[in-house]
């Protein structure tokens, strides 16, 4: 599978307390999967973020990170901080890992990442099956813009710190865990057939979501819970929603 990642040294002084007002995760837990937001608390960008001693590296989807890269620099300002393409690669793979590998911080089910300047390619495994199976959403498929993140299950995913203190969208995120109740979001489906992604989900006559990736008789499924009940239509293909429990 070719790498469809880009990787970005953050440096400086401020780098640090820079990316803890932005970003939806703690940096300072090691590997962590967090994303960008917009002060309407709505999805902009995906990505991990693994600190050491010199620098925070920043390993995200290649079709985003241009433009992330640069509205994180328009936060700058006059903070000491850097962002620059960076010598390492990244590589994922399951079972046996290289020395100095790191468990996805998303579910184990993921495998491990590897960081270094001369990692090889992902191993040749079926990635998407994997996000359906455990029902890990995917940059530019189920993560698009004006997506809320907790839909999309960033909590599960380890994505988002409720007591790191504000960032970017924060005040809306808390609203959305502590005050109110999720009535849509992502969901896994049995799926009988096949739909293209981004296919709308009828019940009946209503409109009860949309089909994204497919897998093995799966799905990965953003739904409207109060419609999502009984056999749904995609196109041609029939749908149910899996119990989440």
């Amino acid at each position: 599978m070719t790498n469809t990642r880009k990787l970005f040294d953050i440096q400086g002084t401020d780098r640090v307390s820079f990316l803890q007002g932005l970003v939806t995760n703690d940096v300072r837990e090691g590997l962590v999967y967090a994303a960008l937001l917009t002060p309407q608390g709505k999805y902009l960008a995906d990505f991990f973020l693994l600190g050491t001693d010199e620098r925070i590296l920043l390993d995200i989807d290649a079709s985003i990170a241009d433009q992330t890269v640069q509205r994180l620099s328009m936060y700058k300002l006059r903070a000491d901080v850097t962002i620059e393409p960076s010598e390492m690669k990244v590589q994922r793979g399951l079972g046996e890992a290289p020395d100095g590998a790191i468990a996805d911080p998303r579910n184990d089910a993921l495998g491990w990442r590897y960081y270094a300047p001369d990692a090889g390619p992902d191993h040749e495994i079926d990635w998407t099956a994997l996000h359906v199976a455990h029902c890990v959403p995917q940059t530019g498929i189920e993560l698009t813009p004006d997506s809320y993140i907790l839909e999309a299950g960033f909590e599960q995913l380890s994505g988002v710190d409720f007591r790191k203190g504000c960032y970017v969208g924060q005040e809306v995120t808390a609203r959305m865990k502590h005050k109110t109740e999720l009535r849509k979001g992502l969901t896994k489906v049995k799926v009988t057939g096949a739909a293209p992604t981004g296919t709308p989900i009828l019940s009946g006559s209503k409109e009860a979501g949309v089909l994204y990736s497919q897998a093995a008789g799966e799905g990965i499924a953003y739904l409207r819970f109060d419609r999502a009940k009984g056999e749904m239509t995609a196109q041609d293909a029939t749908v149910h929603r899996i119990d989440p429990a």
